[in-house]
């Protein structure tokens, strides 16, 4: 078996869901700014925008909680495309 390819940073580290707040504390190698603290126990924090917890996929619902407004600009963009197909 090969030595030393596995990574030396492996931890726990907390996934923030800023749309709904759900919090995932899992094992990675992610670099983080932030921490948090939880049970007392200080992690490094991810903040994601959309996670399996808040995708219009995974939940069933069709409301996307867009917090960069991509989806308004992709709509703005590609609507007189649009309106030129449906003729």
């Amino acid at each position: 078996m090969k030595q030393d390819i596995h990574p030396s940073n492996y931890r726990l580290v907390v996934f923030k869901d800023m749309s709904n707040g759900t919090i995932t504390l899992t094992k990675s190698t992610i670099n983080a700014k932030d921490t948090i603290e939880i049970d007392g126990v200080e992690y490094p924090l991810v903040k994601l925008e959309v996670s399996a917890s808040s995708h219009p996929f995974f939940t069933g619902k069709m409301k996307l909680v867009d917090t960069a407004g991509r989806v308004d600009k992709f709509n703005n963009r590609y609507a007189k495309h649009m309106e030129k197909k449906q003729k």
